[in-house]
């Protein structure tokens, strides 16, 4: 399953982040920004159930989550998502996944991977740029293997390529992908394009 984020307003705060004019500063802040809007839009798809609550008038029912969360975010773009998601779940535990791209191969390095416990929970990864997808899948695959089913797990981009949520489909069946925009395709280097070039070093500023 595929959900794109489409509202004007993410889609100006997209062009800011895709502007190669805009500062290192200026991104950061956007990204931050932007990450309050796709958190409002992903947080509809979680689990909630009824829960009775007592207003200072009488008690009646609302609703609560139907499941804790964990919040990870691939290093180091992913850190660009997570504002959002802390800010309105702020109980939500969070874990981190180091990956890196070997240059050669574009196959994903690990050099870090730390969880809290994970039983009968819900598993949000955030990973901004869906290129080849192969580091979703790598990450997927390292949650997977600590018990989550894959129904538990959502991905969350910001911009995806064709051929990533291809590659994800095929090796993660039953995956809920959400992102902004599907762009055009991946140019020779595996970057999206049109995209935003490298969102790690942008936001990092290096």
């Amino acid at each position: 399953m595929i959900t794109v984020i489409k509202s004007p307003f993410v889609q100006y705060k997209l062009t800011i982040l895709r502007n190669k004019k805009t500062s290192n500063t200026v991104f950061r802040q956007t990204m931050n920004e932007i990450s309050y809007l796709i958190a409002s839009d992903v947080l509809q798809y979680v689990p909630f159930k009824k829960q009775t609550i007592e207003t200072p008038l009488k008690k009646m029912s609302g609703t609560a989550l139907g499941q804790p969360i964990i919040l990870v975010p691939i290093l180091r773009a992913g850190l660009g998502l997570l504002e959002g998601f802390a800010k309105y779940l702020p109980e939500a535990e969070k874990g981190h996944i180091g990956l890196y791209r070997d240059e050669q191969t574009y196959e994903p390095v690990e050099y870090l991977f730390k969880l809290p416990r994970v039983k009968n929970k819900k598993v949000l990864i955030l990973d901004p740029m869906l290129a080849t997808g192969n580091s979703s899948i790598a990450a997927i695959n390292l949650i997977k293997n600590k018990g989550v089913n894959i129904k538990d797990i959502f991905l969350v981009s910001l911009l995806a390529a064709p051929e990533g949520i291809k590659n994800i489909q095929k090796k993660q069946k039953g995956i809920h992908i959400f992102t902004c925009n599907i762009d055009a395709k991946l140019n020779k280097n595996k970057f999206i394009v049109p995209g935003l070039g490298d969102a790690g070093d942008r936001y990092m500023g290096t």
